[in-house]
């Protein structure tokens, strides 16, 4: 189908080509210029119907005028009666077929000719509404030609009313000479405000939106090209604000990328030192297991922690790639001392003496929680881990400062809160805005910010929560909450 991407036999996927710029006249300028004059010609016709009406009425009036100067004339020359000659040049000139003069009650037959037998319209000007106006002249403009109409109205402020019976052949042709002037010159006015409204908008939006738009079909081609981002200017407007966004968005869709394609050269090569690494830890954990036949007691004492600790390198080399491919492992829970859990971790730390940090376990000997204690232990290591390596170069103004990390734990119901607290120079600014982030959230200088980006993946797949915690005094504080798994209903009835 068109416009998707097509895949090649290999399964490897093409990116379709992107859609051409359309041209100036074809495109959103094209369209805005044709609505311009539609609804310019919308307007018009609007002010044509009462324009229209307007000029009917000034015609039948311009009639009535001039019937009534020369009615006035006749009525002036009683009794006598006009020569059929001057009658015939009067109505000539009035364009009627008869005229008669109204007055003090009576009518007066003032010039005939021609008179037809029946009136198939009549209108009185002396008080005509809009609506009715535009609806008359709308009737002679489209149906009229070849109809009779009587026509009265008064004399300027007299009570005389001259009367006029005539044929809407002038008026109708004289009307659709006047609407076509009238369509003609809306067309000009349209196109001109059209051609105005046009150069205007383009120069202010049609123009922008097409830099922006061959800026982003530009960056689409080669999005790791620094030269193809967007530069804005300095205007100002709606439209330079979104300019300034995408070219914020281009920066940092170029830094994800850059960061995607060091996570794979990472991966490639982790995946080859994994599996030499796991070779040697396999021929370290064979020569480990002899270890537990030596009869020296403090060979006895230090082995188990040494076999677990091959264990878990040995599992960690397994699921080494695990982070940029795909999720942790799901985790095998059981009911765990987290007491011994964090004697390990101090015995992972493997704290010098002579090194001035001090590592303090307020956990309750009998405390349980339902975790993957391999998981569990990787989250609190990371931490500490972190907090031993800001401590070893933290160096406190107040000599009285005692550089100390103190792990406690507590359970309300059925959750496990556990609190790793240090008194160490605190998280910098920009590693509490990236917090969690893997590559921006490391807190020191050559790190990677791994280390809690994994402890936040295992303690979600337990189901709980991990955070910073804001403290009045100097140090960082992390606070993880993990909830025991619920009991099935089945299970709760065979224990009990």
């Amino acid at each position: 189908m068109s416009g998707e991407a097509q895949t090649d036999p290999h399964g490897s996927q093409e990116r379709s080509a992107p859609a051409p710029m359309p041209r100036l006249f074809h495109g959103l300028s094209g369209r805005l210029l044709w609505l311009t004059v539609v609804f310019v010609m919308l307007a018009e016709i609007l002010i044509f119907a009462p324009s229209v009406a307007g000029m009917r009425m000034n015609w039948l009036r311009d009639r009535l005028d001039t019937a009534a100067a020369a009615g006035i004339v006749i009525d002036g020359l009683q009794p006598s009666e006009l020569p059929r000659s001057v009658q015939d040049d009067t109505l000539l000139a009035t364009g009627t077929k008869v005229i008669a003069l109204r007055k003090d009650g009576t009518s007066r037959l003032l010039a005939a000719v021609d008179v037809p037998p029946q009136v198939d319209d009549q209108y009185d000007l002396a008080d005509v509404p809009m609506l009715v106006s535009i609806r008359d002249a709308m009737n002679t403009l489209f149906f009229g030609g070849g109809r009779v109409m009587r026509v009265f109205g008064p004399i300027g402020e007299t009570d005389m009313i001259v009367e006029l019976v005539m044929t809407d052949d002038a008026l109708r042709k004289d009307m659709l000479s006047y609407a076509h002037m009238m369509f003609v010159l809306s067309l000009v006015i349209s196109l001109i405000t059209a051609v105005l409204i046009f150069l205007a908008i383009n120069r202010m939006m049609i123009r922008p939106i097409r830099h922006l738009a061959r800026s982003m079909q530009l960056f689409s081609e080669r999005p790791d090209d620094p030269e193809r981002v967007f530069r804005p200017d300095g205007a100002k407007g709606e439209l330079a604000v979104a300019g300034r966004h995408l070219a914020d968005m281009q920066v940092e869709l170029q830094r994800t990328l850059r960061q995607q394609k060091n996570l794979a050269d990472l991966g490639l090569a982790v995946s080859k030192i994994n599996h030499d690494m796991r070779n040697i830890l396999a021929s370290a954990q064979l020569m480990s297991d002899r270890l537990i036949d030596v009869e020296d007691p403090m060979v006895r004492s230090f082995a188990p922690k040494l076999l677990r600790t091959i264990d878990r390198a040995v599992g960690y080399t397994n699921e080494v790639l695990s982070y940029g491919q795909a999720s942790e492992a799901a985790p095998r829970r059981r009911i765990v001392r987290l007491s011994e859990l964090c004697q390990e971790v101090r015995d992972m730390l493997a704290l010098d003496p002579g090194s001035g940090i001090e590592y303090q376990e307020q956990v309750p000997p009998d405390l349980e929680i339902d975790a993957d204690s391999d998981q569990l232990f990787r989250v609190i290591h990371n931490i500490c881990r972190n907090s031993v390596q800001a401590l070893a170069v933290f160096h406190p103004e107040d000599a009285a400062t005692v550089r100390r990390i103190t792990v406690t734990a507590t359970r309300i119901g059925s959750v496990v809160g556990i609190t790793i607290d240090d008194t160490g120079p605190g998280m910098p600014r920009k590693a509490r805005e990236n917090l969690f982030a893997a590559f921006r959230g490391s807190a020191r200088s050559g790190g990677t910010g791994l280390g809690l980006a994994i402890a936040r993946e295992l303690v979600l797949a337990h189901g709980g929560t991990i955070a910073l915690v804001e403290k009045p005094g100097p140090g960082t504080q992390f606070r993880i909450e993990i909830p025991d798994r619920p009991v099935a209903l089945d299970d709760y009835r065979a224990r009990a």
